[in-house]
């Protein structure tokens, strides 16, 4: 009798106690996210979206890398991807995306060939995930190649071009795109409503889990309050707002 007593007692004790605390460790712990500038631009255009990021609790990593000087390939693979795999062991954890406009097609690249572990969760800005209409009209001038580099010219929307040969993404992805513009000359080349570089239209992939506009330009987008506010929703959430306000 005494010893179904003493029974009963340790199972009551044993049910009492967690059966796990690591979420007094790993879990809160800050997550890393990588941040990825767009073409022709530099780490200093996220800064504001990484001092948020900060602000949240997450450790960032925010990528200067030469985009006009070398075609997608080699930025993935020479400068990219080496920094990114250095700061995923750094951190500890699986690492978080936040891209602009290029960035997502560097993304993409990146994980379809194996160069970087899948991300836990992204969110692409005005990304070309189909291409842009501009680099289709522009891409054989002298000018738009100067500027923008051989990367630049991989973006068209072309089967031959990079994004529309790369496959349906395979991890959380949220995608936000503008629709407004202050390149009016540039809006004139595409179809459909855009952000003065890229048509809302293409920038859907096969695979997002969420999509969503914003009334912004691309140059301007990841510096808007409500971009803020929507990246950092869905990489705690995996969803944006039904009603962006």
């Amino acid at each position: 009798m005494k010893f179904g007593v003493s029974l009963l007692l340790t199972v009551l004790i044993a049910l009492s106690v967690p059966s796990c605390v690591c979420g007094e460790t790993d879990a809160d712990q800050p997550r890393g996210v990588v941040l990825l500038h767009g073409l022709a631009r530099s780490a200093a255009s996220l800064e504001k979206m990484e001092k948020a990021l900060q602000d949240a609790g997450y450790q960032t990593l925010n990528i200067d890398y030469p985009s006009t000087k070398h075609p997608v390939e080699s930025l993935s693979r020479d400068y990219l991807a080496p920094k990114i795999n250095a700061f995923a062991i750094k951190t500890g954890h699986p690492v978080a995306f936040v891209t602009h406009s290029m960035g997502g097609i560097l993304l993409r690249y990146m994980v379809e060939e194996d160069l970087i572990e899948a991300p836990y969760r992204a969110v692409m800005l005005s990304p070309p995930n189909q291409g842009s209409e501009v680099v289709d009209k522009l891409g054989d001038l002298w000018l738009f190649r100067a500027i923008n580099g051989p990367a630049g010219n991989q973006l068209g929307t072309g089967p031959d071009q990079i994004p529309r040969a790369l496959g349906p993404v395979t991890f959380d992805l949220g995608v936000l795109t503008g629709t407004r513009t202050i390149n009016f000359i540039l809006s004139a080349l595409i179809s459909g409503p855009d952000d003065g570089k890229v048509a809302v239209s293409k920038a859907r992939v096969d695979g997002m889990a969420d999509f969503r506009t914003v009334p912004a330009t691309h140059p301007l987008i990841m510096n808007k309050e409500i971009t803020i506010r929507e990246t950092l929703l869905f990489l705690e959430t995996g969803k944006f707002s039904r009603d962006l306000k």
